[in-house]
């Protein structure tokens, strides 16, 4: 059973990675888009996103669930030493709600829809980073674990591991990533000139995760950071970042062709090999503290435990993924490919 609740677990990191990302990423594209082109964004986000956006986000409650109740070390870890960037992740996601709701709600046209407007960019950028640099700081073995308080400083705790610039640099490259993934996923929801506007931003922001990858595996060589190290050593993740690099060939050329089915299924797919070869390289030694590693399967919570909240996921599984099935198809976010292909004819 413990082994369901791990797939489970990573099945719910990257389902949110995947559909959280893409729903940062709208607002990134937003804010770095032109002024004429703002607006196109936006309506074009309501009409996409209205109807999922809070869906996204349960994928991530279910995920800190699973490791408060299943994997109570490791969740304490993470609560206590990360509890800064988390909570700006927090906020950052309450911002970006009120801000997606009150400027398109808000019955009056004024300043305080500048005000939105800007809430709404700026926490879909700030929000991905913070959530990168989380997870730059479980790997970055700066994390100091102590109780003695009295010998350590605030900033060394709680502080130094997170603010560094191997996990900003993962920070930026998560936003790049979630930019890279709203763009891909928005060119099979419009037609026409702004169909081809995405597939552009799609093509662009490809390059940029390429460069800020690239940018964060030569930096922690020359930081001699132990995660990107055994990340260069481990055959079988580099044959995903590798198959993943391969991958960018033909969803160039959907995204060139502006084939949505098959730039989503390439963007997904790149998702998932990246991901894999972030948890792989290390699993189960998920956390690199500055003093050794901390495995994710030591201390676990009871077998009695285990057992429930393994049959509670499969349940829920079994209710919550046919209705999120059938809520992204009824909205087209979700289509058949033998439709698809009547709907290009037609554009």
């Amino acid at each position: 059973m413990l082994y369901i609740v791990l797939f489970f677990t990573f099945f719910s990191l990257f389902l949110y990675v995947l559909l959280g990302g893409a729903d940062f990423g709208a607002g990134i594209v937003e804010l770095f888009s032109s002024k004429e082109n703002r607006k196109l964004n936006r309506d074009t986000i309501y009409e996409v996103m209205g109807p999922v956006w809070e869906a996204n986000h349960i994928w991530l409650i279910i995920l800190i669930v699973i490791l408060w109740i299943a994997f109570p070390v490791y969740f304490n870890i993470i609560i206590i030493y990360l509890h800064i960037p988390l909570t700006l992740v927090l906020l950052g996601i309450t911002m970006r709600g009120v801000a997606f709701i009150f400027r398109h709600y808000d019955a009056v046209e004024g300043a305080s829809q500048i005000w939105y407007n800007r809430m709404f960019r700026v926490s879909s950028l700030i929000t991905p980073i913070f959530l990168g640099m989380s997870f730059g700081s479980l790997v970055s073995g700066e994390i100091v674990i102590t109780t003695d308080y009295a010998e350590t400083s605030f900033a060394e705790v709680f502080m130094n591991s997170w603010l560094n610039m191997f996990s900003f640099l993962t920070g930026l490259f998560y936003a790049a990533l979630c930019a890279f993934l709203a763009s891909t996923l928005l060119i099979g929801e419009t037609t026409g000139e702004t169909r081809k506007l995405y597939s552009r931003k799609s093509a662009i922001y490809t390059v940029v995760v390429v460069l800020l990858g690239a940018a964060l595996l030569m930096y922690g060589l020359v930081a001699d950071v132990i995660f990107v190290q055994d990340f260069l050593s481990d055959i079988y993740s580099l044959s995903a970042v590798s198959l993943s690099a391969l991958l960018l060939i033909p969803l160039w050329k959907a995204i060139k062709e502006q084939h949505s089915s098959l730039t989503r299924f390439y963007a997904g797919f790149q998702i998932l090999l990246i991901l894999f070869a972030a948890v792989n390289t290390h699993f189960p030694y998920l956390i690199i503290t500055s003093t050794g590693e901390v495995n994710m399967m030591d201390d676990t919570a009871p077998d009695s435990v285990i057992n429930v909240l393994g049959i509670s996921l499969i349940i829920g599984g079994a209710i919550i993924l046919p209705g999120l099935y059938h809520l992204m198809r009824s909205f087209s976010m979700i289509r058949i490919p033998e439709n698809e292909g009547e709907e290009e004819e037609n554009l």
